[in-house]
């Protein structure tokens, strides 16, 4: 086996060299002066419905019906613009819509924004409109194409009517946009909700008790998101249907495991050592058991009101997942994972059955905050209800808020269905965050097991992320509960096994947790991994033993390397691959983890910002310039052929790009599959290998900058020759620092750094 290598160097940044091109159509389409009048006339409709209504909320909303997933650049550029600055910056919600059914399935996804503007914007854009429509009349016969606004780029452009930028921009727009309404919620809601309503130029609670509905901050989670009562919300859709963004209901049902069997006969009483400074998870469960035989290993405290009378039923749970996570190898031996016991601070925020989002969110928050020495948290509670396609639940939302602001990351179970729900039955909140660590589970043969829920989140992120054991049918997991020994089956006891390893790789290897999420995912892929098309297991399913995950074989090369995104591109193009007769005998595959900050209120564009990774060997080419001069150039070649964002013109449609180089996803894993047959491939120039890692932001610039990343690389040597010693020694060279990650070192380190000190005061 071979130690992982952490590389220690010098990235390289540069800001976006590119600069934003001349507004076009794409190839060979064009926009009627028809299709433009539509527009115009639904903009006066809107127009006409908010200078009766705009009092309320300050301004008007209008929804953007696009004609397909619509990439950054080929949102609005003049249409809704407010005072020169980008319709972008007046987005308050975005969402998808399918439409043309085929048989049940849906044929094509489309995005519609909303935007919150003034009516002075409106009334601008249907100027232009008309004026766009007037040039496109008389200039070009009713018809503009893609060939005459290149034409109009060299031959120039008469200005009388509308300005030459404006009039591009407004025939782009009008190719793109399908049509502009005013959307409205209508749905019938019985329970207790949370809702979200769009940010207006109202203070929300003003507003709502412009309508009659009186507030006070404790019902609110922030500043557009509250729970209402369904008399509430009635009186919100009846005043103000346009209003509502989101909702769900705010008491959803836990899902808990299928089965739970007790060994009766079983009556040996349980061992364990007391705890010494092993590391500590945080476990966020019903609550906890302080009789049971490993209880000195458990800080437990009860978040709950004194009014709740708590049960024996509402203590196994939350118990039994504490006990894998102190002691799951000693009660499951068949799944060692050589990573010891760990202390746990439990927190009792629930109890069996149903449990109040809202409560648990405003929980969360302050239980993390109040304990900042924990680094990974355990959550196996989550909802039986389906999360939904165009948002993210607000347990989800405020779990990925958590992790972009703290050094922390939640390992979050997938959630399980009943026995009578459909098969393809969507993971419940809060497993779609995006940021944590989500686990379904899979029985011992490896496949999916009968209770598993499927991903994925806002209909592209891949969710779950990983699978892991959780029992199922006959082979079940022992747990401890309040009645002794029990068998369980649920992605609940799944999740605790992952985030032991976790906490194994943070606290006693010492990595960041970017690294630690890339180094379980990148081990739970593998090699030959093929896409989860079904979104059920995720990336695969993660090895038993950490040394599988701290090590790797002895023909491979695994090295880890970190970085904070403080430039549009931050690369190297100094990795030196070792060869064989000018050749690179290697397979490659990478896993980048990130934790971006996220907007719950922008729908399905969710993730602020992008972290788009370029991995190959380094080839220079001779680039002409516009002036006529020549200079040679580096380029990566990508071992996945991602072609985005590099120089030249690129035809990437925002689809292909989310569903094979994952835009926007906040883990990139590319991968080559092992091929027999496969040939070495050839050295470029002087053998360097490149990273690039480049960053697009959806709303404010420079919004992710000084986002850490966590980057892990294998080279498999397609001969089974163990080369890391070259490496080692061309990476010196390079003046790359290399560290070896040695297991018994780091153990070693963390007991030296945990021991307590004894002063003699004498």
């Amino acid at each position: 086996m071979n130690n992982i290598l952490h590389l220690k160097g010098r990235f390289d940044k540069r800001q976006n060299p590119t600069k934003p091109g001349f507004p076009n159509l794409p190839t060979n389409t064009s926009v009627k002066a028809e299709k433009i009048d539509g527009l115009t006339k639904q903009l006066l409709d809107i127009l006409q419905y908010w200078q009766e209504n705009q009092k309320v909320i300050g301004g008007a909303l209008v929804s953007v019906h696009y004609r397909q997933v619509i990439a950054k650049s080929n949102r609005l550029k003049t249409l809704l613009a407010q005072n020169n600055k980008s319709p972008n910056q007046s987005i308050c919600g975005a969402k998808f819509v399918w439409v043309g059914n085929v048989a049940g399935e849906r044929k094509k996804q489309k995005h519609v924004f909303t935007h919150f503007v003034n009516i002075e914007e409106i009334e601008s854009s249907i100027k232009k409109l008309n004026d766009t429509a007037k040039m496109v009349r008389e200039k070009f016969n009713g018809e503009i194409s893609q060939k005459n606004i290149t034409e109009i780029e060299i031959s120039g452009f008469s200005e009388t009517v509308i300005s030459k930028k404006n009039f591009l921009r407004a025939v782009v727009d009008a190719y793109f946009v399908e049509r502009f309404d005013v959307d409205t919620n209508t749905s019938k809601i019985e329970e207790d909700s949370i809702i979200t309503i769009y940010k207006t130029g109202v203070e929300t609670l003003s507003l709502l008790r412009g309508f009659g509905i009186d507030m006070i901050n404790a019902k609110m989670i922030d500043d557009t998101t509250l729970r209402l009562t369904p008399d509430e919300v009635s009186i919100l859709q009846e005043k103000a249907p346009y209003l509502i963004s989101m909702e769900v209901k705010d008491f959803s049902e836990i899902t808990l495991e299928d089965i739970t069997l007790f060994d009766e006969e079983d009556d040996a009483r349980v061992t364990i050592p007391k705890p010494q400074e092993e590391p500590i998870i945080g476990v966020i469960d019903t609550q906890f058991d302080e009789e049971v035989y490993f209880h000195e290993w458990v800080d437990y405290k009860n978040k709950l009101s004194s009014d709740f009378e708590i049960k024996t039923i509402d203590r196994r749970h939350g118990t039994a997942v504490s006990s894998i996570i102190v002691d799951g190898p000693m009660l499951n031996p068949q799944l060692d994972d050589g990573c010891g016991r760990f202390r746990v601070r439990h927190f009792g925020v629930a109890t069996a059955g149903k449990f109040s989002s809202f409560t648990i969110l405003k929980l969360i928050r302050t239980i993390v905050a109040e304990n900042r020495d924990i680094k990974v948290w355990n959550l196996s509670l989550g909802s039986a209800m389906e999360i939904n396609q165009n948002f993210i639940s607000p347990e989800g939302a405020e779990l990925d808020k958590i992790q972009s602001e703290h050094n922390v990351v939640f390992v979050v179970a997938g959630t399980n269905k009943g026995k009578h729900a459909k098969e393809s039955y969507r993971i419940g909140a809060p497993a779609d965050s995006l940021n944590s660590l989500v686990v379904n589970s899979v029985n011992a043969k490896g496949h999916p097991a009968s209770y598993h829920r499927v991903g994925p989140v806002l209909s592209f992120f891949h969710k779950p992320d990983i699978s892991y054991y959780g029992g199922d049918g006959s082979e079940k997991i022992t747990v401890c509960e309040p009645l002794g020994k029990a068998y369980v089956a649920g992605t609940s006891y799944a999740a605790p096994w992952i985030a032991r390893k976790m906490a194994y790789l943070i606290h006693i290897m010492g990595l960041s947790r970017e690294v630690a999420k890339a180094l379980i995912i990148d081990s739970a892929a593998g090699w030959n991994r093929k896409d989860d098309g079904s979104f059920s297991i995720g990336y695969g399913i993660v090895p038993r033993r950490i040394e599988d995950i701290v090590y790797s074989a002895d023909d491979e090369i695994r090295f880890i390397m970190t970085g904070v995104t403080d430039e549009y591109e931050t690369y190297t193009y100094n990795i030196p691959v070792p060869q064989d007769m000018n050749m690179h005998p290697y397979f490659a595959k990478a896993t980048l983890a990130y934790f971006p900050k996220s907007d719950r209120n922008q729908g399905v564009d969710y993730t602020s910002t992008e972290m788009d990774i370029h991995f190959g060997r380094i080839k220079e080419k001779i680039k002409e310039n516009k002036n006529g001069s020549s200079e040679l150039k580096s380029e990566i070649v990508a071992i996945n052929k991602n072609k985005q964002a590099e120089d030249g013109v690129v035809s990437i449609y925002e689809e292909e790009a989310r569903n094979i180089f994952r835009k926007w996803d906040n883990v990139k894993h590319i991968n080559e599959t092992i091929n027999p047959n496969a040939r070495p491939r050839k050295v470029y120039g002087i053998g360097m290998w490149g990273i690039s890692i480049k960053i697009k932001e959806r709303l404010k610039a420079k919004a992710g900058r000084d986002l850490q990343f966590g980057l892990v690389i294998t080279l498999k040597e397609m001969n089974g020759i163990n080369r890391i010693d070259d490496f080692i020694k061309m990476c010196q060279v390079r003046g790359w620092l290399v560290n070896r990650l040695d297991v018994n070192n780091r153990i070693d380190i963390y007991n030296r750094a945990e021991e307590t000190i004894e002063f003699d005061e004498s």
